[in-house]
């Protein structure tokens, strides 16, 4: 598949070295900000692109995202923080007769780790003793808190029918990859369920692997449509 990197940071960089891998060719780079950009995404060059990996920023996603979906090139979007204007993109998807895969974690662990918080949380709900917390951590340059995941899993345990307030903290520091902790307090004892990310190629693979699994679809998806998590 032919597949056109949107934001050449280091995530950008990494699904690059890591196409060849999945069969993929990296056909060029969108990002003003890099020495690598290739053309804005109206440009021709783009005409046979299959598919666009994004990780870009939140302010960038909304004008490339749109306009490479009106062409019909299907979309990976794994940047965060630009949710308020999802259905303009969604839009512009199923205008153009393409598909999306949009998520703020690409990670196969943490869709599964999602899960487990949301069985967790259902079983917590009912014990009014037990109060929720969640915490997570990253790197110093990330720019949006709380993460687009810790609030993927603060709406999972809402959606499980924990019913009570969710206390939500995030950490900048350093060069830390992902950390995400919920956990369910009682009169005496505490229980933590943690994700650890070692590194960003669980996240870039994800990516990768959305991008195979797009071949021939339709529509709008998550990463639990790609994985067949219910």
């Amino acid at each position: 598949m032919k597949i056109l990197l949107v934001g050449f940071g280091k995530m950008g960089q990494l699904v690059g070295s890591l196409a060849p891998q999945y069969g993929h060719e990296i056909t060029g780079v969108i990002d003003p900000q890099s020495a690598s950009h290739g053309g804005d995404p109206d440009d021709p060059k783009w005409q046979e692109v299959d598919v666009a990996i994004d990780f870009s920023t939140p302010a960038a996603v909304v004008g490339n995202a749109v306009a490479l979906a009106r062409r019909g090139i299907n979309l990976v979007i794994g940047t965060t923080g630009w949710q308020k204007d999802e259905a303009t993109v969604r839009d512009a998807v199923a205008k153009g007769g393409g598909a999306a895969v949009a998520a703020p974690n690409f990670s196969t662990g943490v869709v599964l780790f999602e899960a487990i918080v949301g069985h967790a949380a259902a079983l917590f709900a009912a014990r009014e003793d037990f109060g929720a917390f969640l915490h997570e951590a990253h790197h110093a340059q990330k720019k949006d808190a709380p993460s687009g995941t810790a609030l993927l899993l603060k709406r999972a345990i809402e959606q499980a029918g924990y019913g009570r307030a969710v206390d939500v903290a995030a950490s900048r520091a350093g060069f830390i990859p992902g950390i995400h902790t919920v956990g369910f307090d009682g009169p005496a004892e505490t229980i933590t369920l943690t994700h650890t990310a070692r590194d960003r190629t669980a996240f870039a693979r994800g990516a990768l692997a959305a991008a195979k699994w797009l071949h021939g679809k339709r529509g709008w998806y998550t990463m639990k449509d790609v994985l067949g998590v219910e």
